[in-house]
């Protein structure tokens, strides 16, 4: 660890103070690093950043609130949050984000006009038109598992990228930084979004930014529905590209029914941690659910007065809830997701090595064998690198209380 001088100030990076209630979140915008502190440690920050050394800012605060600090590691915690500039490092500059005025375009008077009247024209399809409604049996617009599986595979990805950009632009119109990256959820693979400069942003103004992808979602289903409608053959009856339209709407609304699967820290996850003020609920309760655990086998607990109080708070229900989602999702694997796949591999291993199948046929298992395969690896992957980074030293996110 850095040793510094006491009676020098502390060379800080240009930070943000961003206040919610009692406690003030602090950082650097141009690295997405931050801290949240109570007020008092917050006002001790201040004294550092206006030129205090560290003795007389904890001094100052001896005075002030008739408490002693440890100075030494409220510097030492900025210094992990990389608020510290090295010898020789010079203060670091905020470059402009781009896009902000393409964000701002998209969620614009005008555009919410637009959204609004796609979703109204889809949803007065959808009454008046049963054959446009969602329904599972539209997911078959082909006879051949190659076809459905590639082709929806190829079609959901437009899609995912809307839905990551809308929370992208939605953030950068605030100016906030994003980062998209490969996550994975239990056995699900997801694109994620990264706008961890959010919590230097009002709370309120958060809203939009963690919700934007559902909108994208919402939007790419009522274009797919009105897509398949005027494409329709003369007779009334849909068309080849209208199935298949049908299908791409299909899994669009399966993908914005599983966020609202809580534990599995979707966006919907997100949005209720940030309307409640949490900071790691679903760190929180995992803790508390391994404590659980840890009680029943009467071994020894990990202290839980460490967490913040509001996930400590709020973790009481929501462990339930995610021992409930978990125990569902691998009970729905292995009752309805398992059989499935064995279908699925039986059929491809029936084909391949059946005798008299037909070429077209023996294509088809063979790439829709070599898709699922290269799904498999993928997620493998992700949990690998999962297991490498939590063995890795995570940088602090130090609460002084």
């Amino acid at each position: 660890m850095t040793e510094f001088d006491l009676d020098r100030p502390v060379p800080l990076h240009p930070l943000v103070f961003l206040e919610d209630g009692d406690e003030v979140t602090i950082g650097r915008a141009d690295v997405d690093s931050y801290g949240i502190f109570p007020g008092e440690g917050a006002e001790l920050v201040r004294r550092l950043v206006a030129g205090d050394t560290p003795r007389q800012a904890a001094d100052w605060f001896e005075r002030t609130y008739g408490e002693d600090v440890d100075i030494e590691d409220v510097v030492a915690g900025l210094d992990e949050l990389d608020l510290i500039r090295r010898s020789g490092e010079l203060a670091a500059e905020t470059t402009p984000v781009r896009f902000t005025r393409l964000g701002a375009a998209l969620f614009s008077p005008l555009a919410w006009v637009v959204y609004a009247a796609l979703a109204g024209w889809a949803l007065i399809l959808m009454v008046f038109d049963s054959g446009l409604r969602p329904s599972y049996h539209n997911i078959f617009f082909s006879d051949y598992y190659m076809v459905i599986q590639v082709g929806l595979f190829i079609a959901a990805i437009p899609l995912l990228l809307m839905h990551e950009s809308f929370h992208a632009l939605a953030g950068r119109r605030l100016g906030v930084k994003s980062r998209l990256r490969v996550g994975r959820r239990l056995y699900f693979i997801v694109l994620e979004t990264s706008l961890d400069g959010l919590v230097a942003v009002p709370r309120r103004k958060r809203y939009l930014p963690i919700v934007a992808g559902l909108l994208a979602d919402v939007i790419g289903i009522a274009v797919c529905t009105i897509a398949a409608d005027l494409t329709r053959h003369p007779d009334g009856t849909l068309s080849g590209a209208g199935r298949f339209l049908l299908a791409v709407a299909f899994a669009a609304l399966l993908r914005v029914v599983w966020q609202f699967f809580f534990y599995l820290r979707t966006d919907i996850y997100v949005l209720v941690s940030t309307v409640l003020g949490c900071v790691d609920l679903h760190g929180a309760a995992r803790q508390m659910v391994r404590n659980r655990f840890r009680r029943l086998l009467g071994r020894s607990e990990t202290d839980e007065s460490e967490l913040h109080p509001v996930d400590r708070k709020v973790a009481r229900w929501y462990s339930w809830l995610v021992v409930v989602g978990y125990t569902a999702s691998l009970t729905t694997f292995v009752l309805a997701g398992a059989p499935v796949a064995y279908r699925f591999a039986t059929g491809v291993i029936g084909r391949i090595t059946g005798d008299g199948v037909p070429t077209a046929l023996l294509l088809d298992s063979i790439v829709f064998g070599g898709v699922a395969i290269a799904q498999c690896a993928v997620l493998g992957w992700l949990m690998v690198r999962e297991r490498v980074q939590k063995r890795r030293d995570r940088r602090l996110q130090h609460v002084i209380h």
